[in-house]
């Protein structure tokens, strides 16, 4: 899951505005249970359907016994070739593991052994050409550190349609090379390859959830900044003891991508420390500096777009990381600006999400767990 040192690592643990909005209409939210499709994921992340329609899920894997690393919440996290990417059939469960053996850090023992991993994040087809994530949540230097089995961290990967996968771009080291939020306040180098939108071909989209960026990616793996997102500010929480009124930063953390139509781009944000209830909102890019299209959310996770314009928002917890747990929420948005939650209070952890041609919306849910992951289809 996206993270940021020390800020944003806190806005999930390996998971954490440009002009004036109209008011959103809510809609009544729905009760609606969802409807069980595939369980015994681990730490399930991005959704996708591919070719032949069956959808495709990225696990991030249950980590393993290789090098260790400290973990953002402390502790330590370490690596193993648990991390996969899955195809599901939709209509039976079942489930079959395209690739294994890719990356995966987690804590390695206690009560918190395998959860939250860091690994595959996210999964896009061009045609099919699959390209997916692999997260990292730190600088180059920390893949050094976890030796040989490190390398394929912080980087954006392709599945031909022979099978064969390639490292397409090391955005961990551009990131390194070149930190386009360098200047804002609390950034640092910190590379965290989240969400992919491979739809339009040699035009990759990917959002790095640590570098606060949105880049595009080339079939050669040239990589080419489009956007930094804006920092906002918030009061600082009473136990950092700063004087009344104080406030203090807090980082963007952009997660989901998606083209919706006409090949408009739309961004969403988690926000980094201290996670701000109602800080996270939903971008439109169209070059330039990032619009926010719609705010008040709090901690965005993915997007997705729907049929008519339709588009959706996935929060992870409905009263942010910092308090205690609390459901996830899916909300559907339309472009009369009407804003419905589906599922409301059904939803545990959901990590990431896709429409399906049927328009059922399709979520990773239980998506920190290291066994009990599941994909669960909400009517949309």
């Amino acid at each position: 899951m996206p993270h940021r040192s020390p800020s944003r690592r806190r806005a999930l643990t390996s998971l954490a505005l440009g002009a004036a909005i109209a008011c959103t209409t809510a809609g009544v939210a729905s009760a609606q249970a969802p409807e069980l499709v595939a369980e015994g994921l681990a730490n399930p992340r991005g959704l996708t359907f591919g070719p032949g329609g069956d959808l495709y899920v990225t696990e991030a894997g249950s980590g393993g016994s290789g090098q260790c690393v400290a973990g953002p919440e402390g502790g330590e996290q370490c690596l193993g070739a648990t991390g996969a990417l899955t195809r599901v059939d939709v209509q039976s469960g079942r489930k079959r593991k395209i690739v294994r053996g890719l990356p995966s850090l987690a804590p390695n023992e206690g009560d918190t052994k395998g959860q939250d991993a860091t690994g595959p994040q996210d999964v896009s087809f061009e045609g099919r050409n699959a390209y997916f994530t692999v997260g990292l949540g730190g600088t180059p230097e920390l893949r050094a550190r976890l030796g040989r089995g490190g390398r394929a961290l912080g980087a954006l990967w392709r599945l031909d349609r022979r099978g064969k996968l390639k490292r397409i771009a090391d955005l961990a080291d551009w990131e390194a090379k070149n930190n386009p939020d360098d200047g804002q306040p609390t950034a640092e180098v910190d590379s965290n390859p989240y969400s992919v939108d491979a739809s339009v071909g040699g035009r990759i989209l990917v959002t790095d959830a640590g570098g606060n960026s949105l880049v595009r990616v080339s079939r050669g793996g040239a990589v080419t900044r489009l956007a930094i997102f804006p920092f906002g500010t918030t009061l600082a929480p009473p136990f950092l003891m700063q004087p009344p009124g104080t406030q203090i930063p807090y980082q963007p953390v952009p997660t989901g991508v998606v083209r919706g139509d006409g090949g408009r781009i739309f961004v969403g944000t988690l926000t980094g420390f201290p996670f701000p209830v109602g800080g996270a909102a939903l971008f439109r890019y169209k070059g330039g500096p990032p619009l926010a299209l719609r705010t008040g959310f709090t901690t965005i996770v993915d997007i997705a777009a729907g049929p008519d314009r339709t588009l959706y928002a996935l929060q992870i917890s409905t009263d942010g990381i910092a308090a205690p747990p609390s459901p996830g929420r899916l909300f559907k948005l339309t472009p009369d600006r009407q804003q419905t939650e589906l599922a409301a209070g059904r939803l545990t952890q959901p990590t990431g999400m896709t429409v399906g041609p049927d328009g059922d919306v399709y979520v990773a849910n239980q998506g920190s767990s290291p066994n009990d992951g599941q994909i669960v289809r909400i009517a949309g």
